[in-house]
């Protein structure tokens, strides 16, 4: 059991640290000063909304998302909500792609051979489906998770630890609803695909308890980094470097491949949660729709990789703030329906 809830946790985790999160882009773009509140509040609704979601996934030994969107969201709703997850995971798998060639010219490998590299391990990844990618991740998140960690803990050392406690001047914390909701779409994809495959409820309060309480850590130790360089924030494509510049040239380059590696963990998620929604319909080995969905989406990556991030992501956060209510009212809504059939 705990060994198949720290796996879930991977998966999770995995999801939810790829070019955006791991980058400090998407961090950046929600959080930053007054923002200490608003993550610990994040770290909370990241807690109940995955929790809830795996247990409807468990509920219902679900293989894809759409029996979970149905029981959130309801019959009517499911469509747009189905479509929305579908372009969202496309839309957000262009970005990984993006960012997987944007990160690899720091070590001057043209854009166009990391964004191919990149595609063509994701093609590889599926050949093995669900299980090679909970491998990969277990393997490839706790060796980031150590190196950001450490990064960040050195750099915080070297500047003088500080953390912003007052309560008082807290007026970033609806950021929180905003970020939580930005990531449920993929949550939603990513564990309806493994409903069927959690055999103890156990593994549901290791996975959702330790992601929620790692990124939420993470979440704000990188976010009081930036803000000790946030005038150099905006020179760069991929704000950690303006963190690891203070560091010597091979502290970049492991950095950079952790980063990459990161890009792939969540590229591999967003075609993940589109094989098998489509799987139903084509009945293609995973590896085969993985090569066409990625045919459609290399010309798009031409938008730019801190452009799409800052465009689409708040634009989803918005949007998805309906089913992070769902999500988070769906235990209340299902205790009061039990309660007036008894």
């Amino acid at each position: 059991m705990i060994i198949s809830g720290v796996k879930w946790m991977f998966l999770i985790i995995g999801t939810m640290i790829g070019a955006g999160y791991a980058s400090g882009r998407e961090l950046w773009e929600f959080f930053g000063t007054e923002s200490t509140f608003g993550i610990i509040l994040f770290s909370v609704l990241f807690f109940i909304c995955t929790y809830v979601i795996m247990n409807i996934s468990f509920q219902k030994e679900s293989e894809h998302y759409k029996p979970v969107l149905k029981e959130l969201m309801g019959h009517q709703l499911t469509r747009l909500y189905d479509a929305m997850i579908i372009l969202y995971l496309f839309s957000v798998t262009v970005v990984m792609i993006a960012g997987g060639g944007a990160t690899l010219e720091v070590l001057h490998i043209p854009y166009w051979y990391g964004v191919v590299i990149l595609c063509s391990l994701l093609i590889l990844l599926f050949i093995w489906g669900i299980n090679g990618m909970t491998s990969m991740n277990a393997f490839i998140i706790p060796i980031l998770i150590v190196f950001l960690v450490g990064t960040l803990t050195v750099f915080q050392w070297t500047t003088g630890f500080s953390l912003e406690i007052d309560l008082r001047n807290q007026r970033n914390w609806p950021a929180a609803f905003t970020f939580t909701a930005l990531n449920i779409l993929p949550l939603v994809a990513v564990i309806g695909a493994i409903g069927n495959k959690i055999k103890h409820r156990g593994e549901m309060w290791i996975a959702s308890g330790g992601s929620a309480f790692l990124l939420g850590s993470i979440s704000l130790l990188y976010n009081e980094s930036l803000l000790k360089v946030s005038n150099e924030v905006m020179l760069y494509e991929i704000p950690l470097f303006a963190i690891l510049k203070h560091y010597p040239y091979f502290m970049v380059l492991v950095m950079t491949g952790l980063l990459w590696a990161a890009i792939y963990t969540t590229a591999a998620s967003g075609i993940l949660g589109l094989c098998t929604r489509f799987y139903e319909y084509f009945k293609m080995p995973f590896w085969l729709l993985s090569f066409f969905l990625l045919l459609l989406m290399i010309p798009l990556t031409t938008f730019g990789f801190a452009q799409l991030i800052s465009i689409l992501y708040p634009l989803y956060g918005v949007l998805n703030l309906y089913i992070l209510a769902s999500i988070i009212l769906h235990p209340i809504i299902n205790r009061f329906n039990s309660s007036i059939k008894t």
